[in-house]
């Protein structure tokens, strides 16, 4: 008997996560990969499809381009019309960007790729609740210039055990990072937006559990006077402290804005 053609699909996703558990799906509670194999369970028809996301994310982070490969035993005859039944009926804070065709060779976790995560805050006071899913706001006043200065210690190869939660003895912690700084939000905007907003730019090739929302929360804990610049340069270092980094940033201001592949 002859196997069955399968047919491989890259797909570029955009989806706002407030109100998912995060992208991989997970039984009895609601998140991004439940809802897309939904939708296209019924796009499709009897056509079985197999969704694998780029990663995952936490509960509430959103992503402006999410890869995601799509394996079917049928091949998709128009793209067009593909991405236009997709997205009319996909939920509205889920988005189908592009569709291109990749082969078996192609594996959308494990090939090289670039990550860039985005997040947004502001501080000082309470904004608007509209801008919650994106932007989270710290209520104390920090010091910005202190932060950048400490966001860019963070950048090059280090070391990053204390900057992963439930860390394994058989991960690699040694990483680089390319790009680590907070500059003025420019990205984004509305008018219940606070005046001003702040984000944190990083990139790598690759992240630990909730690496991007603890140099976050460090970095606030830098702004607010709790820890100084030598504890962060200490933390990149092997054994040098002892206890776990206390604060994980709110998963509500990150933001997944790219993923390029080579």
């Amino acid at each position: 008997m002859s196997q069955l053609k399968r047919y491989y699909y890259l797909i570029h996703m955009q989806f706002l996560g407030f109100r998912f558990h995060g992208f991989q799906k997970q039984p009895d509670v609601k998140t991004v990969q439940g809802l897309i194999e939904k939708t296209l369970k019924f796009v499709l028809g009897k056509n079985k499809a197999k969704v694998l996301g780029a990663g995952r994310t936490d509960a509430r982070v959103s992503a402006n381009v999410f890869p995601m490969e799509l394996f079917l035993y049928d091949e998709i005859a128009d793209f067009n019309q593909f991405m236009l039944d997709f997205n009319h009926n996909l939920p509205n804070d889920i988005k189908a960007l592009s569709i291109k065709e990749v082969d078996e060779k192609f594996n959308v976790i494990n090939d090289s790729k670039v990550k860039e995560y985005l997040y947004f805050f502001s501080y000082g006071s309470k904004f608007h609740p509209f801008a919650a899913p994106i932007i989270t706001c710290f209520y104390e006043n920090l010091d910005l210039e202190l932060m950048q200065k400490g966001a860019k210690l963070f950048q090059g190869k280090h070391w990053f055990k204390h900057y992963c939660t439930k860390p394994s003895e058989f991960a690699n912690y040694n990483r680089e990072i390319l790009v680590s700084e907070i500059v003025e939000n420019d990205i984004y905007s509305a008018n219940f937006f606070p005046e001003k907003s702040y984000v944190y730019r990083i990139k790598s090739r690759g992240f630990l559990r909730n690496q991007v929302r603890l140099i976050m929360g460090t970095l606030f804990r830098l702004g607010k006077g709790e820890i100084n610049i030598d504890f962060i340069q200490k933390s990149l270092v092997e054994h040098s402290i002892e206890k776990p980094l206390p604060f994980v940033a709110p998963a509500s201001g990150l933001l997944l804005n790219d993923v390029t592949y080579k």
